[in-house]
């Protein structure tokens, strides 16, 4: 009989190799379906991530307004009162970003946003009434006020005002008596000036131009300017509540003089370039 070659396999033996091959399939479904039931919970505990935390979102909650019974009773805001209880003005004599603001109907004054009301402002005082912003928050502005005490601010609600920015900015320096005008950062101009004697010198601090007007009752003068702050020695003076005001002056002699009642005496120049700064500017008067 012919010998098989190395390695072939013969017709008789194919029976066993069918056996051998099912076994090894089941042995492979075996491993497959252990490796099935085994796989997720390994896997989960190696792929197990710890979820993120949460974060809250901010919220922003604007303190509501303390409406008045009856807001007829609270004093109006200007330059011939007094409002008592009226926050100070908390900054320093710097500048703001120029924003003012204008009440387009009689609104409310608080001491802070959602506090108590101390005071009425009228769209109209001394012209249109702008007032600087110096602070703001959601729903709320505080805004330097034109009555007494001086430095006198309160919160009205931003429901009723027209915004506006001005690019000017007045600078009063009592003790070298000079004033700067500013536009946009860049000096304009510069002016030696008269200011308060001792006995009843300019106020420092932050104010903000008022009004503008002409009077003929006077020659002094042809505009006068009135700031939002007041003589602290000077209850009234000729006829009006002691209100600081920016004119000029007939003769030139008073300029580089503490010679006034408290007013800031310029230039004929430098008030022909004041009466084009827009009401509400903000007037920094410090002791340089």
């Amino acid at each position: 009989m012919a010998q098989r070659p190395p390695g072939s396999v013969r017709l008789l033996d194919r029976p066993y190799l069918i056996a051998c091959a099912i076994g090894g399939v089941l042995l492979v479904v075996v491993v497959i379906i252990a490796v099935v039931m085994v796989a997720p919970f390994g896997a989960s505990q190696a792929t197990k991530v710890a979820p993120p935390p949460v974060v809250a979102t901010p919220t922003t909650t604007i303190p509501p307004a303390m409406l008045p019974a009856d807001p007829t009773k609270l004093p109006q805001s200007t330059t011939y009162t007094a409002i008592q209880g009226a926050p100070l003005d908390p900054g320093p004599v710097v500048a703001t970003d120029g924003t003012v603001v204008h009440p387009r109907r009689e609104v409310v004054v608080y001491t802070s946003p959602g506090g108590a009301p101390i005071a009425r402002l009228d769209p109209q005082q001394i012209g249109d009434t702008w007032l600087p912003a110096i602070a703001q928050q959601p729903g709320w502005v505080e805004v330097l006020l034109p009555s007494r005490p001086n430095s006198s601010a309160g919160w009205v609600t931003d429901t009723a005002l027209d915004r506006a920015v001005t690019p000017y900015l007045i600078r009063v320096h009592l003790r070298s008596l000079n004033m700067e005008l500013f536009k946009g950062g860049q000096r304009l101009g510069s002016w030696t000036v008269g200011t308060g004697k001792e006995a009843h010198p300019t106020p420092p601090g932050r104010t903000f131009l008022l009004g503008s007007f002409s009077d003929s009752a006077q020659r002094y003068s042809p505009v006068i300017l009135p700031l939002g702050t007041h003589s602290a020695t000077l209850d009234s003076f000729g006829g009006g509540p002691g209100t600081v005001a920016i004119h000029t002056w007939p003769t030139a002699n008073v300029f580089g003089t503490r010679s006034s009642d408290g007013c800031i005496r310029v230039p004929s120049d430098a008030l022909h370039q004041l009466i084009q700064v827009p009401l509400g500017t903000l007037v920094l008067i410090d002791e340089n």
